[in-house]
């Protein structure tokens, strides 16, 4: 399928990157804008990549409203995912500061590559991130085909077991069929975060703890959960959270049977058990 590529180069000092982010700079001047991405990019030209497809665990994140902090998922899978991302992307000896900031890496910038077509909401560029080289002219459209895949960080990161797919519409299905395979294949290994994971099991949540501290659960349903005890105090009852999750509108597509509905719908909760009835892969969420 058509992707856009940019050419560029990766460099994380005075970044917090994770698992599925990090900062990229476009070898040519105002390149995502040249691209046709409306991208929010920093006075040097570098913006935020959310890598497509895929979402890791939240080493840092802060709920929408309410007065919890920054908080995080269980930080062995998350740091795992965070430090296998740039590995691969040829970053070695990261030193990071408590709240996730790097302050030295080797080497300060590696070269890459990116495959894209959009921005999402928050202006960060929705891509598939290469690390090196590649023979194609730098903001042209290449056809990308699920084998070209093969060398990018967020096939790397989802098959070494470090990230759960996370799927929207704007991705062409047979790309979203590569990643499924690299996840198919690190869920049977058991492999990273695999053997740990109670997306469909069900997670009984008896405290915000169980959700930072506990419970390896899709890092967009751990989102939604957290926001709504936020604005509960810091509350742990899941009482009226099935209103909450209906008045956020999260649509998207249920692949095996076709459906149009809600993120809600996908959702079972029950006292304080809440289980998603259908694998991460089988969920294609609308772009908002």
């Amino acid at each position: 399928m058509p992707l856009t590529v940019i050419k560029g180069e990766y460099k994380i000092v005075g970044a917090a990157p994770d698992g599925d982010s990090v900062r990229f700079y476009p070898s040519g001047e105002r390149g995502f804008e040249r691209a046709g991405l409306p991208v929010r990019t920093n006075r040097s030209g570098g913006a935020q990549l959310r890598l497509e497809g895929m979402d890791t665990l939240e080493t840092h994140y802060s709920p929408q409203v309410g007065a919890v902090g920054v908080l995080h998922q269980p930080l062995t899978h998350a740091h795992a995912a965070a430090d296998h991302l740039l590995e691969l992307l040829g970053f070695t000896d990261v030193q990071r500061t408590d709240d996730e900031t790097v302050t030295d890496a080797t080497p300060v910038s590696t070269p890459g590559y990116i495959f894209t077509r959009f921005a999402d909401t928050y202006g960060r560029c929705v891509a598939f991130a290469f690390p090196g080289e590649i023979d194609h002219e730098d903001l042209a459209p290449r056809f990308v085909e699920a084998a070209d895949l093969e060398a990018s960080a967020n096939v790397g990161v989802v098959a070494a077991g470090l990230g759960y797919p996370t799927y929207y519409s704007k991705l062409f299905p047979d790309l979203r069929a590569a990643l499924t395979q690299a996840v198919t294949t690190a869920r049977d290994a058991r492999r990273g975060l695999w053997p740990e994971d109670v997306t469909q099991t069900g997670v009984t949540v008896e405290s915000l703890k169980t959700l930072t501290d506990d419970a390896v659960i899709l890092p967009k349903l751990y989102r939604r959960l957290v926001d709504y005890l936020a604005i509960n105090d810091d509350g742990a009852s899941l009482d009226g959270l099935g209103t909450y999750l209906a008045t956020r509108d999260d649509r998207l597509f249920v692949i095996s049977c076709g459906a149009a509905t809600g993120f809600d719908d996908v959702i079972e909760i029950d006292g304080q058990q809440i289980r998603l009835l259908h694998p991460p892969e089988d969920l294609v969420f609308v772009e908002k």
